[in-house]
């Protein structure tokens, strides 16, 4: 009898099966240094308990990029072990702040499988909702292109859920307590307010992170993602690309790490509209990143904070004075690694929510 798994393979998932996957865990402040010594993220809220407290908050919660990671990370054994990439995510919402010492588990349900052209790969829908104890504070739809046991076995029959294409800013959920921070001295190291942005603007985030091997591969245990292409070099050597992969969020970390160069304000991600991972990326590449404002609204119940809807996009040995995205064809430019869109919340300016 094995005891140890090699994880699921496309023929292995079901659609309507739920994966309860394992290994809680206990978020700590150490987790929260960490990540910010792998990512430089400075987000003002999830760095200094007083001014969380001054945004009505009871202490600096954990960075909302770093609580999606590991609930993703916990997914990663039961769905994508075997994964060739991961795709694309959809229909995220952050639905409460998370603060050390809470305990997170989770869990998905396969909502859709289709076998590529290839017949030796397949892509596979899931929903992930994370849980502190029974309550839901994390929820997204990720698909992943996941490796046949047996290229020869029949394909499932094909079920692609529907997707919104955006959430609505009535998707959101704002923790009843948020509010607007006094910040008279500037504290989130600009002083932009929501009404400042301009629908259609592009922000070039301006600095560089060029990423180490140590440095992704340590990032991604903290978020205890195992799959094999970002850590087997032996497997990785007769692979696609002859080496290990970057995990994708981490380049989003770095990416929304250094977005903080143009959105100093940002309080809290709300949502996740959509993304794609568009090119692979290894380390010694050096991360840029640009932003495009997509939407702007009121939030409903909370008159002193709006919403952004952001286009974040990170490149790779590219800096984003030019903006680069997709060529004349549609696809995207070679050195675009991330196309990202986001809810985020500001704060308004004084009276003008009234």
């Amino acid at each position: 009898m094995a005891r140890t798994t090699a994880g699921r393979f496309f023929e292995d998932f079901h659609v309507g099966e739920t994966l309860v996957h394992a290994v809680p865990r206990t978020v700590t402040t150490g987790d929260a240094a960490l990540y910010v010594a792998l990512t430089g993220a400075r987000n003002v809220i999830h760095c200094a308990d007083s001014f969380a407290r001054d945004c009505g908050l009871e202490r600096a919660p954990i960075d909302d990029v770093l609580a999606f990671h590991v609930m993703f990370g916990k997914s990663v054994t039961d769905i994508s072990l075997n994964a060739v990439a991961n795709l694309g995510y959809a229909e995220g919402r952050f639905l409460a702040p998370i603060y050390p010492g809470d305990t997170l588990s989770s869990q998905s349900e396969v909502i859709g499988l289709k076998q590529n052209s290839n017949g030796r790969t397949g892509t596979v829908w899931v929903r992930t909702r994370g849980f502190r104890d029974d309550e839901c504070v994390l929820e997204f739809v990720r698909w992943v292109m996941v490796q046949k046991r047996d290229a020869a076995s029949p394909p499932p029959d094909a079920v692609v859920p529907e997707l919104k294409s955006a959430l609505s800013v009535n998707d959101l959920v704002v923790t009843d307590s948020l509010r607007a921070p006094a910040d008279p001295d500037n504290l989130a190291g600009g002083h932009w307010r929501f009404e400042d942005y301009e629908i259609g603007e592009r922000i070039d985030h301006v600095d560089g992170m060029t990423l180490e091997e140590t440095e992704h591969r340590l990032a991604t245990r903290l978020y205890q993602n195992t799959a094999r292409v970002h850590f087997n070099a032996h497997l990785a050597r007769e692979g696609r690309f002859g080496k290990c992969l970057v995990y994708g969020g981490h380049v989003l970390s770095l990416a929304r790490a250094l977005s903080w160069n143009g959105l100093e304000t940002v309080l809290r991600i709300a949502g996740i509209n959509g993304g794609t991972h568009a090119n692979p990326c290894f380390a010694g590449d050096t991360i840029y990143a640009w932003s495009e404002v997509l939407d702007a609204q009121p939030l409903p119940g909370s008159p002193d904070l709006g919403a952004l809807r952001l286009r974040l996009v990170a490149t790779k040995d590219q800096p984003c004075d030019t903006f680069p995205l997709k060529l004349e064809n549609g696809r995207y430019r070679p050195e675009v690694l991330l196309d990202f869109d986001y809810w985020a919340i500001l704060p308004r300016k004084a009276g003008d929510g009234a």
